[in-house]
């Protein structure tokens, strides 16, 4: 069995979701990912998935990409948010549920993971009674998110190890670890039971996977056939011609 199609709604956050929705669809694509309970019946409406849910919200922006779990005191916060969201996951039918480690600001990487699988094992077995599997994005620090520290494969396979969880795992952005590490196609090799889901994107400048950027996508998704995965591949560019269809038409292609 091969891997799903889904597509970033925030990269196409210009278009009305319900017309999204038709126009991917008709492309092939069965999911909108990073989308919320507020979207979630739109996209029911027009049989199509949520692959993977957005992040939750707390005060003071705990939850988000630079405010999360490496922070002992953002786990009473983070509990309460995700407490909150994982019944709502679980009850439109959602799997994945996306999470964050947080900035750096100093922190050694090694206290950052003690500290994440700290605030972690409060939730997990919440989210395993909800069905639910969390995942940890990985992202580049050096262009897009400066000092976010899970930023490397290796520290998220770690976290996964440190955890062994059966439902944590990480997303493995193929343009995020481009930019920090190279080596995709071994690294998906060495590491792909830890990882739960993929994103795309162009490099460099997070544009179509056209001629014009360095990643080989057709060898890229042929190994993860090669690995056997199935879950999903998250189209998670920006279009350089809008609406973006024809991107995503010759993505959906090109990845499969």
């Amino acid at each position: 069995m091969s891997y799903k199609h889904s597509v970033c709604r925030w990269c196409y956050g210009h278009i009305p979701l319900g017309e999204f929705c038709e126009q991917v669809k008709a492309l092939g694509y069965q999911s909108v990912e990073l989308t919320g309970p507020a979207e979630w019946p739109i996209l029911a409406k027009h049989g199509m998935s949520c692959a993977i849910a957005t992040f939750p919200v707390g005060v003071n922006r705990i939850g988000t990409i630079e405010k999360a779990f490496n922070r002992v005191e953002h786990h009473d916060e983070l509990e309460r948010i995700y407490r909150d969201m994982i019944p709502q996951v679980a009850s439109a039918g959602i799997k994945n549920l996306i999470l964050f480690s947080g900035n750096r600001e100093g922190m050694d990487d090694q206290t950052g993971l003690q500290n994440c699988a700290a605030g972690l094992r409060r939730i997990l077995p919440f989210a395993e009674e909800h069905g639910v599997t969390l995942v940890m994005e990985l992202l580049n620090s050096k262009v897009d998110h400066p000092d976010y520290m899970c930023d490397h494969t290796e520290w998220g396979a770690a976290l996964v190890d440190e955890l062994s969880a059966p439902n944590f795992g990480l997303l493995y952005d193929i343009y995020h670890m481009q930019i920090m590490e190279g080596d995709v196609i071994a690294t998906i090799r060495k590491h792909h039971a830890k990882i739960v889901h993929f994103h795309t994107a162009g490099v460099p400048g997070r544009k179509d996977l056209d001629l014009h950027q360095e990643l080989n996508y057709p060898a890229i998704c042929a190994c993860l056939k090669e690995v056997g995965y199935s879950g999903w591949l998250g189209q998670e560019f920006t279009p350089k011609v809008l609406p973006g269809y024809e991107a995503l038409r010759q993505a959906r292609e090109l990845c499969d």
